[in-house]
């Protein structure tokens, strides 16, 4: 198959984060401090990236704005002519710091809400001021004059503040929002009796959106990650595996997606020791899932794999145990109606939330 050039890359430049949200989809082992790139090693990678064929980059973490090196990046960034989204739950900025990194290029800026209230946002995030912290951010990013998308993510315990987050959005200014029901996959694996949303519930977000999508049309656009257990289709995970984007970690492991290290088998190389173009084109992680060869039935002979893939491997892994499998969303899936139990079960569980350390 012909392999085309990525478009965009997530750059996690740190797992260390001041919140600890319990739907956090990083791996369950995040790296140390000292374990993370350096400056050096992060600048050559976005040269890497642009010169590969990159257009945007995703600046994320956990926080990136623990990077005491953050601005001098977005600098290396903004002259390998990327384009910078800066990925942040605001903790950590300053008005002066983020004016800081608006000289130095910055080009848009994503700020998560984990509530629309300080109660719920500061119980989801585990971080008590946190809501405040980050009103207080919204508003310095306004008068910057910062994109803004804001990136609700809902389960079952905020799905009810879902109008007022997107209240919230046309308020602040924000161009986009992307209403986000949470994925489970990383640490959100541990808490899905605490999170899975009802099938009421996911029914209610979609009519919610399709009907915010007409009455904001012009003014806000709203993206929208649907409930994946309770639909029977999956989404078209990552564009397609290894055709349109790809992540490097903290410390330097270039991913597919940012969930990939969950199958056991992959191994993936890191950029300090290869190079992003060898990676991208000739790396065994990335030709695993390209295409359709590796497909086994119903995927195989279905139409809509040229549409869906065969959705998420990492999934069809936490799932059905196969990394090969139909993703157990789809409909067609064999572990279909697993899934389906799975939810109704989790749904109806009244767990506690497992925060991250």
């Amino acid at each position: 198959m012909t392999v085309r050039p990525p478009i965009a890359m997530l750059a996690e430049l740190t797992h260390r984060c001041p919140l600890s949200c319990p739907y956090c989809s990083n791996p369950l082992e995040l790296a140390k401090k000292e374990q993370e790139l350096d400056t050096a090693t992060w600048v050559d990678a976005f040269r890497q990236a642009a010169d590969l064929g990159v257009l945007q980059l995703h600046l994320s973490g956990g926080e990136p704005a623990s990077r005491r090196d953050l601005v001098e990046l977005v600098e290396a960034a903004r002259t390998a002519a990327l384009y910078t989204n800066l990925i942040t739950s605001g903790i950590g900025l300053t008005e002066r710091r983020l004016r800081e990194l608006d000289a130095a290029g910055l080009d848009h800026v994503q700020l998560s809400l984990q509530g629309t209230d300080a109660e719920m946002a500061d119980h989801i995030g585990g971080y008590r001021g946190g809501f405040a912290r980050k009103m207080q951010v919204a508003e310095w990013i306004g008068e910057i004059g910062f994109p803004l998308t804001l990136n609700a993510v809902l389960h079952r315990q905020n799905l009810h503040q879902l109008p007022r987050a997107l209240e919230m959005a046309v308020e602040m200014g924000a161009r986009r929002i992307e209403v986000a029901t949470v994925q489970f996959h990383g640490w959100a694996l541990k808490n899905r009796g605490a999170m899975m949303p009802t099938r009421a519930q996911a029914a209610e977000a979609t009519k919610i959106v399709g009907e915010a999508r007409k009455r904001l049309e012009g003014v806000l656009v709203i993206d929208y990650v649907p409930a994946d257990y309770h639909s029977d289709y999956p989404k078209r995970c990552m564009g397609g595996w290894g055709s349109t984007g790809l992540n490097i970690n903290p410390e330097g492991k270039v991913l597919p997606c940012h969930a990939a290290e969950s199958i056991p088998h992959l191994t993936f190389d890191n950029i300090a020791e290869k190079s992003l173009r060898e990676i991208w084109y000739e790396g065994a992680a990335f030709n695993a899932y390209r295409g359709d060869d590796w497909m086994q039935e119903p995927c195989s002979s279905c139409e809509r794999k040229a549409v869906d893939f065969g959705g998420c491997r990492c999934q069809a892994m936490a799932i059905a145990g196969d990394p090969n499998a139909t993703d157990p969303v789809c409909i067609k899936s064999p572990d279909h109606e697993k899934l389906r139990r799975m939810a109704e079960d989790f749904a109806g569980d009244d767990a506690e939330l497992i925060y991250r350390g």
